[in-house]
């Protein structure tokens, strides 16, 4: 198989964390045969190595990351084997999730602690996200428990939310490379509306919180907007911009994100839950978003 048509290992971890070193890098070259690596080089110094293979993995590409990942464990190091054709690799199109991917919260489950309904709320969102319950009919669930709450709650959230860290850099680099990045939430517009304008995001969608005279009325506004609608907004995305599949990205963590994963020419699962790191091309447990820009070939120096 061409070099332009074959596959990169790579390996990436936290920045700063020092796990990823050339110890490291020798035990993940011990797996492959020495003719099978076409050229390899640091992506990032402790923070991204990566060899591109010259043929197809004799054992696989699955198998090839398993073996790897055990050769290097207990290293929090993440091992991924993602293609390599330089027409395709760096992404034109990047859709993410935003709670628990490109922010650290889940934005219903602050307004319940706030509200005092924690406990019963995380629960049903939990269960959603690892695919056991309807996504429509558990939010549905969720905002009826918090009919009646004033307003002003949203904005409390809004102050708590901090980023995953790296996300800055990887919506900055990506659009800098001149790629179109969208924001897709099952949660709610009040919050991607204010942290896509924060991270420079071109777009984004999610649903509607209904509020009537500075209350939570405790519904939503019609259609909710799920699994299946992010999955459309990968696709009129690439078709508006008459993008092949192999040139979009997406991100996410839980089971609403899968169908959108799984159709992108390379789908992340980032610290995701166990249905979503089984099933997606690639996943990312320990490091931060930038990973994402290294599965792509970006170097560090070339971040924005």
């Amino acid at each position: 198989m061409s070099q332009a048509a074959g596959h990169a290992l790579v390996l990436t971890a936290v920045p700063g964390a020092g796990v990823l070193d050339a110890s490291a890098v020798e035990l993940a070259r011990a797996v492959l045969a020495p003719a099978a690596i076409a050229r390899e080089r640091w992506l990032g110094a402790g923070e991204a190595w990566e060899a591109v293979l010259a043929t197809e993995p004799g054992m696989g590409r699955e198998a090839l990351k398993a073996s790897v990942a055990a050769a290097l464990a207990p290293r929090p190091v993440d091992v991924n084997v993602v293609p390599a054709d330089p027409a395709s690799r760096r992404k034109r199109l990047l859709v993410a999730d935003m709670e628990s991917t490109i922010i650290e919260q889940e934005c219903l489950d602050e307004i319940a602690d706030i509200a005092g309904l924690g406990a019963r709320i995380s629960d049903i969102t939990a269960r959603a996200m690892r695919g056991e319950l309807d996504f429509a009919a558990a939010l549905k669930e969720r905002v009826g428990l918090l009919r009646g709450l004033d307003a002003d709650v949203l904005e409390r959230v809004y102050q708590r939310v901090t980023l995953m860290p790296g996300a800055a850099t990887l919506i900055a680099t990506m659009r800098k490379g001149g790629a179109t990045c969208a924001l897709v939430s099952g949660g709610f517009t009040y919050f991607t509306e204010r942290i896509a304008g924060r991270l420079g995001f071109d777009l984004q969608q999610a649903n509607t919180l209904e509020v009537a005279g500075g209350r939570i009325g405790g519904t939503v506004a019609e259609p909710i907007l799920g699994r299946e609608a992010k999955l459309a907004a990968l696709e009129r995305l690439a078709r508006q911009r008459a993008l092949e599949p192999a040139l979009t990205m997406a991100v996410g963590d839980g089971a609403n994100d899968l169908a959108m994963i799984k159709a992108a020419g390379l789908g992340v699962a980032f610290r995701a839950k166990p249905i979503v790191m089984a099933e997606a091309a690639a996943s990312i447990a320990h490091g931060d978003l930038t990973a994402l820009l290294y599965l792509q070939g970006y170097t560090r120096a070339e971040f924005a």
